[in-house]
C-alpha cells in the first residue's frame, strides 16, 4: 500500500505493508533512528513522537494510520542549525544519562510546551509520566523542561549570541551558535 504523510517539514511517500508500525517506518524506511524502540506496549515510552503537534508511541501507530498527517521526529527539533529549547534544556540542566529515553522526553516535553509554554512541576511530571527512565530519577529531566520554559525559542539564540561572563560570577554562556546539533 502507498502512504504519504509530511515528516519533520518534508512530504514523504513510500510502499509499505499495512502491518508495518510507525516507529519500524520511521527507523527502517526513512532512517531517522533518533526515535528509539523499547517495549513494543507503550510502556517505556521510548518511541514518542509528535503526530499532528500530540504525543503517540509510536510502537502502536502502524504507519498506514499516519498517513496525510503531519510527524515529528527528535530529528525535526533543531532548526537552521539552533537546538530547540528542549534540546538545549537536556543540556543545560543534564537531563539525560544513557540517552535512551531523552528523544521520546524531548517531544513529550516540547508538546507540552506548545499547549502550556508556563508548566509547574506537577504539570510537567503529569506530562513525563507516561515515560520511564531508569537513570534519571527524573529531577534533572523536570528541571531541564523548565530550563526550556524559561527560554522559549529565539530567546536562546538571542542570551547566548556570543559567549559572555555573567556579571558578578566566573559562570560562562557558551555560544550555541559553535554547539553541534545532536538529535
Amino acid at each position: 500500500m502507498q502512504i504519504s504523510m509530511t515528516v519533520n517539514g518534508s512530504e514523504v511517500v513510500s510502499d509499505i505493508e499495512p502491518r508495518v508500525l510507525l516507529v519500524h517506518y520511521i527507523r527502517e524506511v526513512l532512517g531517522l533512528t533518533g526515535t528509539h524502540w523499547g517495549c513494543d506496549t507503550t510502556n517505556c515510552g521510548t518511541c514518542v513522537v509528535l503526530m499532528d503537534g500530540q504525543p503517540v508511541k509510536s510502537c502502536t501507530v502502524l504507519a498506514a494510520m499516519a498517513a496525510g498527517h503531519d510527524i515529528r521526529t527528535v530529528e525535526g527539533l533543531a532548526t537552521a542549525g539552533t537546538l530547540d529549547p528542549v534540546q538545549q534544556g537536556f543540556m543545560e540542566e543534564h537531563g539525560l544519562q544513557c540517552g535512551f529515553c531523552t528523544p521520546g522526553m524531548m517531544l513529550t516535553a516540547r508538546a507540552l510546551l506548545d499547549k502550556n509554554p508556563h508548566p509547574d512541576d506537577i504539570e510537567i511530571r503529569k506530562a513525563i509520566s507516561g515515560q520511564i527512565c531508569r537513570c534519571t530519577g527524573y529531577a534533572t529531566i523536570v528541571r531541564s523542561v523548565q530550563w526550556a520554559a524559561a527560554h522559549p525559542a529565539g530567546a536562546v539564540a538571542d542570551v547566548a549570541a556570543t559567549d559572555e561572563v555573567l556579571e558578578g560570577t566566573d559562570t560562562v554562556i557558551p555560544d550555541v551558535a559553535d554547539a553541534e546539533v545532536k538529535a
